[in-house]
């Protein structure tokens, strides 16, 4: 979809003096080409807007001077807000019919199957009652989809995958602006998500679109049951998840992470490599790698036994 700048700002109610141009999409300010709509909100991003090469921004006039002359400053004090709004423009377009995929050899697909269309299976890939597969959607070689899989439009699959029954991937990521008066407009997310070769997700999980961009989840890596990976997530190669872990948006790890149970993170944050965190701990800001971390918040395991090893000598004492 594409819309020229006049046709998006007499949408979100903004005015502009430049020579118009044609919008094709929504990203960040560090990934946005001459495109593309970018949008300004928080100052930890401010040494991107001189680097940005939007098309045009949303933005506070307080910043605008910052921007490249090639940039056109949209001026408002919403920015959140008119990104929501300018989102749903470039939505994807919901319909029921479908199409017939295009199959590799040796592909074994139940008849209670339905397709979105221009979607693309691999060679021997076997798909089971109940799955629905959406607008250009790819699956790769020897993938397996058990019964009631959920792949939203764009989602890519690749090889030697294993997706277990009830999963859901590709739907909307939890996102939404708020009005001044307290209403929650939605982002729509018109990203996607991307799996690597030969992971394995278990039953029940839920993974989010991006925002913009890909929530990705690298080759090798393995989740069990009852996992949510929110939007924009990136799961390094050979990463092990246990039952119940939660990723808050943005959220990157390194390869070979591994986190117990029950465990979660807090959004835009990193976890380093072949770091493991234990079950029930809760991360709230970036870790390193090549260490173990247990606790809410999450610390260094060691310190962590230290500190319930004195608050127990403390109890008994009081007794």
């Amino acid at each position: 979809m594409t819309y020229t700048l006049s046709q998006i700002t007499q949408t979100l109610d903004i005015t502009f003096e430049a020579k118009d141009k044609e919008i094709t999409g929504i990203h960040t300010l560090s990934e946005a080409t001459a495109t593309q709509l970018s949008f300004f909100t928080d100052s930890k991003y401010l040494s991107a807007l001189s680097t940005t090469k939007a098309g045009a921004v949303l933005i506070d006039v307080k910043y605008a001077h910052l921007l490249p002359s090639s940039t056109i400053a949209l001026l408002t004090d919403e920015a959140y807000l008119k990104l929501a709004l300018a989102s749903k423009l470039f939505a994807h377009k919901v319909i029921t019919k479908g199409g017939h995929p295009h199959l590799g050899e040796g592909c074994d697909i139940d008849k209670r199957v339905r397709f979105g269309n221009n979607v693309t299976l691999g060679n021997n890939v076997i798909v089971m009652a109940g799955c629905y597969i959406g607008d250009n959607v790819s699956v790769g070689d020897d993938t397996l989809l058990y019964p009631n899989t959920i792949l939203y439009h764009g989602t890519q699959i690749a090889a030697r995958c294993i997706i277990h029954a009830g999963v859901v991937i590709g739907c909307d990521g939890y996102g939404f602006a708020h009005t001044k008066q307290g209403e929650h407009i939605k982002i729509y997310q018109n990203g996607d998500v991307i799996i690597k070769e030969d992971v394995e997700i278990g039953a029940n999980c839920t993974i989010d679109r991006a925002v913009f961009g890909s929530t990705i989840i690298r080759k090798g890596s393995k989740l069990d049951n009852l996992i949510h990976v929110a939007h924009n997530c990136d799961i390094g190669e050979h990463s092990l998840f246990a039952a119940q872990v939660g990723l808050a948006g943005s959220t990157t790890l390194g390869r070979n992470v591994v986190m117990g149970g029950q465990s979660g993170s807090a959004g835009h944050l990193e976890i380093g490599a072949f770091a493991t965190i234990a079950g029930k701990a809760g991360v709230t800001k970036s870790l390193e790698g090549g260490k173990t971390y247990a606790g809410f918040p999450a610390i260094e395991i060691q310190m962590w036994r230290k500190m319930q090893g004195l608050l127990m000598r403390m109890l008994k004492k009081r007794k």
